[in-house]
């Protein structure tokens, strides 16, 4: 069981790149720089006293410079660029204000603004537009907050300022006096709310109002004038540091803000925003102290970004980031002195970047992958749910939260939550069984097992056979203690659903299969047979329900789950049983198996109960038989035999008449007939003993036999073999005999001769007694008599005939003797068209002339094989004899007188032999014409190219 589950390695292959990666800008600022500011990649920043530097992101190569034109004694106090990108306002700190537009160089005063020195601006980003800022909110150093509006357009004849209007809305105090608006924020939430925070040194404001569709051009007024009792008019922090800051963080650009932090005197308030909330729209508020080495005589905090899940905090000389979640200092990078004192803080929302600048330089943050370690803080903070959230592309990271969340449901006894979380760990599979046995906590171990087995791979077949097991014990267990209890009728009927859900699986089903003998152990073991049927089912294993049935006395259900499966093998094993008891019903479910039962196979079942069982055995017996035979057309000789002797014993009406109908060809009968010739010898059946006997062709014991019941019945057996004339005429003197000398009767012994020609009135004479009077034969013995000299006239007619014939054959014989043919020289060979006398050649009746060699290769194709082995074997013997003959004619000593005299006769003989092959040979070759004659008719079907040479033939000619 140690293998269930595999423990990851946590291991890292290489080095993870920091959440904030710095990066310096290669940018080298002719003069120190005064001011910044960033928004939608276009970065804005003032130069020494009268330069204004932009920057376009996209376009870093093409900066635009620009001049102020302003007076000695002003400075640029601030820069404010609205989330286009577009609009920018440069606060001057002679409580004057300027506007450049990012599709002019023109730099234009805001006349309605003088005299108010700008500390911040809020926004319209619901209207804002690259060419109208829409409705704005202005925060100034006396606390007052302006509504104003800037077009980049040049206006009318009458009013050539960019500033459409400027009016007072609100004003803040502290301690009863006038207090700077350090920022202001404007948003919209759902429902057309508009949400206005501004803070000054030690307040922060909220204000929050419902502008009408389509009003929203109409400003912010009437949400500083509605009813604000709901709303607290601000949060209040004691210690006052000369400013504050707030920061939020959007996750999407243009969506509402989710989180702020509000950097202050007393620490950082961070927290949520939360647009639904009727009393704050400020959710889940902490404040972070500042840690000891931030001292504001030298050290103080200078701005603030906030990021999804930090807030980085500006310090003269570093940068730390601070996770809002634990609030933990997770990182700190200290800047060199060469680069001066740090002087702003700012995030680029559209691209994410974070810029921090100096008199003598820029820099940025990349935050890359911020979420990669906040599982961790969720996890401590058993937040677990969040932490899984983001650990799902991290299995190991993912496997440490559950193991944690299932602990801590353990440990609050909420045992199933855990049971549920350690089956997705990869924690050893012992340790988390022993746990919850040890805490007998059987449902927490039964969802655990549960679990661990619906994760497990098909490949892991151990690992799934223990757990199915495992879990098919615990299910019995708890039905046993259910059962039990009267109490708990409906859990246990729950239970049992459950159970049998698990069981009827489709995705262990390969598994219980294969172990189902154990699980049919633990079920009879707990003597469970309700669910050991039903089990049986899923299984398909009908022979187990079949015999519980059986073993209940219950038939007919044994029957209905054999009927509904048709399985063939069951139908062979239970039939006995069955057929015993409801035998009608079995018949009427094998007729409905049809073909697909082999009768022959059910035969032990019908022949125990037919010879031993009722009247209604038998008769079921024979109906299936019969419908084996006649419908289903069964050809099985022991199926016929059978209905045969069933047919003998109880119904012998019916034997003669399936004889007769089953043919009297021995080939088209499917019964044993010497079987069946003694089953109805045995039963005297004589009959069908004579039937019996024409089919086996014994008919002189079909007619002995047939003898003994009627002559008619012999006779008609007597004329059988047509073939054998000698056995017709044996057979007709036996009946003769049987009607003269058993039954006396004369009269019939003459219908005998009238009814076969073979019989002659000789025949029979022997038969008769010797002083019977010859009255009865006198036609008889006159008609034979006149046959015999007929006989012998044709006879005579004949032999005049043959004479003839063998004259006229004679004469045939000696013309063709005289008989020539003349070849001229220029006659060629009709099969290979060369001159003809140049070798040795036949000459047809037809005209047609052949080479010997020409005609051999012609005819040799068409013979049979045996002629064409014969004609091989003459052609060796005939190369053997010529081969003698040479060897006789070379000179060789003299020999004796008589040796010469057996040479001659040695070569006379050879001569005859090799005269009598050829003669052989011409026989084969030179009996016919090969164009005239049947070998050219017989080849007409025949392809002109053999198939076998086609594809040669065919290569042949490309």
């Amino acid at each position: 069981c140690a293998g269930v589950g595999v423990r990851f390695v946590n291991v890292r292959l290489e080095e993870e790149k920091p959440i904030f990666n710095k990066q310096r800008i290669d940018f080298s600022p002719p003069e120190k720089i005064n001011h910044f500011a960033v928004c939608n990649n276009q970065l804005c920043m003032s130069l020494g006293k009268d330069t204004l530097l932009r920057i376009d992101l996209a376009k870093p190569d093409q900066p635009n410079q620009i001049e102020l034109g302003r007076k000695d004694d002003s400075r640029v106090h601030k820069l404010f660029l609205d989330p286009t990108g577009s609009h920018l306002v440069i606060s001057l700190s002679t409580s004057e204000c300027l506007y450049l537009n990012r599709n002019t160089q023109k730099v234009r005063s805001l006349s309605r603004w003088r005299g108010h020195l700008i500390e911040s601006v809020g926004w319209n980003k619901l209207l804002g537009t690259e060419t109208n800022t829409g409705p704005i909110l202005v925060g100034t150093s006396q606390g007052i907050i302006f509504e104003a509006e800037i077009s980049a357009s040049e206006g009318s004849l009458f009013n050539t300022n960019p500033d459409q209007y400027f009016k007072q809305v609100h004003s803040l105090e502290e301690d009863g006096k006038p207090a700077p608006v350090c920022c202001i924020e404007v948003e919209r939430g759902p429902e057309s709310k508009v949400v206005i925070i501004a803070t000054t040194r030690k307040r922060l404001f909220q204000f929050v109002g419902r502008v009408a569709e389509g009003s929203e051009q109409q400003g912010f007024s009437s949400v500083f004038s509605q009813n604000q009792e709901l709303l607290p008019s601000f949060q209040e922090f004691p210690f006052n540091m000369g400013y504050s800051e707030i920061t939020f963080y959007t996750s999407k650009l243009r969506s509402c803000p989710k989180a702020f932090a509000w950097m202050m005197g007393n620490g950082v308030l961070y927290g949520q925003l939360d647009y639904i909330r009727p009393d704050s729209v400020l959710s889940d508020v902490q404040v972070w102290d500042y840690t000891p080495d931030i001292d504001f005589s030298f050290n103080k905090p200078i701005s603030i970004v906030l990021t999804q899940f930090h807030f980085l905090l500006l310090l003269p000389d570093r940068v730390k980031a601070i996770c809002t979640l634990n609030g933990q200092v997770v990182y700190e990078d200290v800047f060199p002195d060469k680069f001066g004192t740090l002087k702003k803080m700012i995030k680029d929302l559209a691209g994410g970047l974070v810029w921090i600048y100096t008199e003598k330089a820029v820099f940025r943050y990349h935050i890359q992958r911020e979420a990669r370690d906040v599982w961790q803080m969720y996890m401590s903070m058993n937040k677990f749910d969040l932490a899984k959230e983001y650990c799902r592309d991290r299995p190991e990271c993912m496997d440490m939260v559950l193991a944690k969340e299932a602990e801590h449901c353990f440990q609050n006894k909420r045992y199933l939550e855990s049971a549920k979380c350690y089956a997705l760990t990869q924690n050893y599979f012992e340790e988390i069984a022993l746990k919850f046995i040890e805490a007998k906590q059987d449902e927490a171990l039964k969802e655990f097992l549960l679990k661990k087995l619906n994760n497990l791979k098909q490949s892991e077949k151990t690992q799934i056979t223990l757990l199915v097991t495992w879990l098919t014990e615990l299910y019995l267990n708890h039905l046993g203690l259910l059962e039990s209890d009267e109490g708990k009728h409906g859990v246990f009927q729950e239970t049992r659903d459950e159970f049998r859900k698990f069981l009827s699986s489709s995705k262990h089903k390969e598994c219980l299969y294969n172990n189902r003998t154990t699980i049919y152990d633990l079920l009879a073991s707990h003597g469970n047979v309700d669910d050991m049927v039903y089990f049986s089912v899923i299984m398909q294993d009908y022979e187990r329900v079949i015999s519980h049935h059986c073993q209940h006395d219950d038939y007919s259900a044994a029957l209905e789950v054999l009927s509904k499966h048709c399985d063939e093998k069951l139908f062979y094993k239970f039939s006995p049983i069955l057929m015993q008891h409801i035998p009608k019903k079995v018949v009427d479910a094998w007729i409905q198996m049809g073909s697909r039962l082999e009768p022959k196979k059910l035969i032990p079942a019908l022949v125990n109960y037919s010879q031993m069982g009722s009247t209604q055995q038998v008769n079921e017996t024979i109906r299936y038989m019969e419908f084996c035979v006649y419908q289903l057309t069964v050809t099985e000789e022991a199926i016929h035999n059978y209905l045969l002797s069933l047919y003998a014993k109880y119904k012998p009406d019916s034997l003669l008449w399936y004889l007769e109908q089953a043919g009297t060809h021995a080939s088209y009968i499917h019964y044993d007939l010497k079987y069946t010739l003694r089953l109805c010898a045995e039963h005297g059946y004589l009959q069908a003993c004579v039937l019996v006997y024409k089919i086996m062709e014994l008919y002189e014991e079909a007619v002995d036999l047939a003898l003994q019941v009627d002559v008619d019945l012999a006779k008609s057996c007597a004329d059988l073999p047509e073939d054998d004339e000698e056995l017709r005429k044996k057979l007709w003197l036996k009946i003769a005999r049987h009607v003269v000398q058993e039954e006396k009767d004369v009269k019939k012994a003459m219908n005998c001769l009238s009814s076969c020609n073979l019989l002659k009135i000789e025949d029979i004479l022997p038969f008769f007694p010797d002083f019977v009077t010859i009255d009865h034969f006198k036609e008889a013995i006159c008609s034979s008599l006149q046959e015999y000299n007929q006989h012998i006239d044709e006879l005579k007619q004949e032999m005049e005939e043959a004479t003839e014939s063998a004259k006229r054959i004679r004469e045939d014989i000696q013309e063709m003797r005289n008989k020539y043919g003349v070849v001229e020289n220029q006659e060629k060979c009709a099969a290979c068209d060369f001159p003809l006398l140049n070798r040795p050649f036949y000459l047809f009746l037809c005209g047609h002339m052949f080479h010997y060699d020409c005609l051999f290769l012609e005819v040799t194709p068409h013979l049979s094989t045996y002629k064409q082995t014969k004609l091989g074997e003459l052609q060796k013997k005939l190369a053997a004899a010529t081969q003698t003959s040479k060897s006789r004619h070379r000179p060789a000593p003299k020999e004796k007188e008589e040796g010469g005299d057996t040479a001659s006769l040695g070569k006379e003989n050879a001569g005859v032999s090799r005269e009598q092959i050829k003669s052989d040979i011409d026989d084969i070759i030179a009996f016919e014409c090969v164009y005239c004659g049947e070998l050219m008719i017989k080849s007409i079907d025949k392809p002109f190219i053999d198939p076998q040479k086609l594809e040669e033939e065919k290569s042949s000619w490309l």
